[in-house]
């Protein structure tokens, strides 16, 4: 050790001076909160109780400081939390913008979020799990660790399965280090439910249960719409109605995942347009045929027919 890191390890750190009042609003502007709540909902359409939840979450934190400051005693509030919910419903989208707000109020000190699996957990043989496992979480430090579909780490079915030690191994790791990672576990509510019942240690260190709702036709509309512009392109007024109308027959039908199912229909229907102009060429196109999606990119899915396959990918959803 160095004279200098000796000399600032046995200097006792100067105590803060609590203050005597908080201006919260100015708390919140200097924070930088409002813009990431800004960004969730320019960003997110729909998911309204979602997003109250956050600006919940945004204030607990926020009082959170101000009593630190005042030199007010208790506990750190618990950050773990539960996400629930159908495929597609923003859960990735929306953790993702709350490693941010962690960040910006300095309760990690990163901000980035880890995205993970099973398969990125736990392993294939003896010894394997442990160090995978412990490799995920060393990367997930200071930021938010994102488990999806985190019940298939539980398979009581199965005594070689691996899944317990990194079980054990995640419980550890969030009850000892919660002042520096975030742990949102994700997936359907019920399996969820069935995973906590049966991993109580899991239930008593999560203090937040954020539910998904689907979204609505018109938001799945609206959706499709913002993902179209995003990428240059856009829908006629016949192509709209035939997307309205595909997105009340897919929904009807199995492994409808939200705004994902919507993303990958519109892919379909680029792949038709572009097949479309290249097939009828005979001269120049403007930009115009280039970006815009016409009924026919939209209605020669199968879906209008009632047609469904599964993806060979093993998404579950569908290829049509």
């Amino acid at each position: 050790m160095t004279q200098a890191a000796t000399l600032e390890a046995e200097t006792p750190a100067t105590p803060q001076t609590p203050v005597a009042t908080i201006d919260l609003a100015a708390e919140r502007e200097s924070s930088g909160v409002d813009e990431v709540l800004g960004r969730l909902d320019a960003e997110l359409i729909g998911l309204a109780p979602v997003k109250a939840r956050i600006r919940e979450m945004a204030a607990l934190l926020l009082v959170d400081r101000a009593r630190k400051a005042m030199g007010l005693g208790g506990a750190a509030p618990t950050l773990h939390m539960s996400f629930t919910g159908n495929p597609g419903a923003g859960k990735t989208t929306v953790a993702r913008m709350m490693a941010g707000l962690l960040h910006r109020l300095g309760y990690v000190r990163k901000g980035h979020l880890v995205s993970v699996t099973r398969d990125d957990l736990v392993g294939q043989y003896i010894g394997h799990t442990a160090p995978k496992t412990r490799e995920v979480l060393k990367k997930a430090m200071g930021g938010v660790l994102f488990i999806d579909e985190a019940y298939y780490l539980y398979k009581p079915d199965n005594e070689r399965d691996y899944g317990q030690e990194a079980i054990e191994i995640l419980l550890q790791v969030m009850e000892n280090n919660r002042d520096d990672l975030v742990v949102i576990m994700a997936g359907y509510a019920d399996r969820m439910d069935r995973f906590f019942s049966a991993n109580p240690g899991f239930r008593s260190r999560i203090a937040h249960h954020v539910d998904f709702p689907d979204y609505s036709d018109d938001e799945l509309l609206r959706i499709a719409e913002s993902m179209l512009d995003g990428s240059g392109y856009a829908l006629d007024g016949p192509a709209r109605s035939a997307m309205s109308e595909y997105i009340g027959l897919r929904r009807a039908q199995p492994h409808f995942a939200n705004a994902r199912s919507i993303r990958n229909a519109l892919d379909r229907a680029r792949l038709r347009h572009a097949n479309r102009l290249v097939a009828d060429a005979t001269g120049p196109v403007d930009a115009a045929a280039l970006s815009t999606l016409t009924e026919a990119d939209l209605r020669a899915s199968r879906v209008f027919a009632g047609g469904l396959d599964v993806d060979r990918a093993g998404t579950g959803e569908a290829r049509k």
